[in-house]
């Protein structure tokens, strides 16, 4: 069975099983866990390294295969290119990890390779976790627990209801313009569009051809969920009732929990500026 991010997929796993309330929150404590640097490259790499082997063990829980994970990020190079140039052209002004070679006078320092890298990691557990939330949860489950998070608000007259409808369809269509914009692609290859070879001007003129159509099809699409909607009288206003309810377990609290104190360390040890020498030396204590 193929994965796509934003697709629910019906297994029966300790992750399928889980209240959508405690993924989304430990999802977005994940998030932030990711993004916080570290003072020393060694204790970015124990640290990314860490919290990697993490989202791998939670993706594998949800029989996500490798192969999927792969294709979802294989359009990550040209931002792997794209970063590296960045990085190689405006280097940082302290560079730790020394000078990697010098060419007509242009000096190129490790510390690039290891910021580009850096973060691609970042991004590539952002598309893994993202995965693992989506491809778990029921998108009604994702919308009730988003309007459950957001219920505080409803007080100021903030639209719940609909903010979170809008985000569970937005999620909910990712994998449907995926197979739009394949079959759009096979169409027009179909017609003699070569969308891998030839200069840049034929390359744009290529993509051209996809988007037009993909746009099209994709406001189609959402005018006839919009019809569908209004015909069963759908009203976010009004008061609704739900067919399943929430219910935190014991596993969810321990999730959460384990994942509160995840993100805290990574905190602390940023905030504190700990490098891994000195954290050995905490832990051996």
């Amino acid at each position: 069975m193929n994965f796509a991010l934003g697709k629910y997929v019906p297994y029966d796993t300790w992750v399928h099983r889980m209240d959508a309330r405690a993924k989304l929150a430990a999802t977005i404590l994940f998030m932030v866990a990711v993004f916080f640097p570290m003072a020393t490259w060694t204790m970015t790499l124990v640290a990314q390294g860490f919290l990697l082997l993490f989202v791998s063990f939670i993706l594998a829980s949800t029989k996500t295969r490798l192969r999927s994970i792969l294709t979802s990020l294989k359009s990550l190079w040209v931002m792997v290119l794209f970063l590296l140039i960045i990085y190689v052209l405006v280097p940082k002004a302290t560079n730790t990890l020394g000078v990697a070679w010098t060419w007509n006078g242009w000096t190129v320092y490790w510390d690039s390779f290891a910021e580009a890298a850096r973060v691609i990691v970042r991004l590539v557990m952002m598309i893994m976790i993202a995965m693992a939330l989506t491809s778990s949860t029921k998108p009604l489950d994702l919308t009730y627990a988003l309007q459950w998070y957001l219920s505080p608000l409803k007080p100021l007259h903030f639209p719940v209801e609909e903010v979170a409808m809008t985000i569970s369809i937005a999620l909910r269509f990712i994998p449907t313009l995926l197979e739009d914009a394949m079959r759009v692609m096979r169409a027009q290859s179909s017609r003699g569009v070569d969308f891998a070879h030839g200069n840049l001007w034929k390359r744009i003129t290529g993509l051209t051809s996809l988007i037009i159509p993909l746009f099209v099809s994709s406001f189609l699409r959402s005018e006839e969920l919009a019809n569908a909607m209004e015909c069963r009288c759908y009203d976010p206003r009004e008061k609704r009732t739900k067919y399943r309810k929430l219910h935190f377990r014991v596993s969810d609290i321990f999730l959460l929990l384990a994942m509160a104190v995840i993100t805290a360390g990574i905190i602390t040890i940023s905030a504190m500026k700990i490098d891994f020498f000195a954290l050995m030396g905490i832990v051996a204590l």
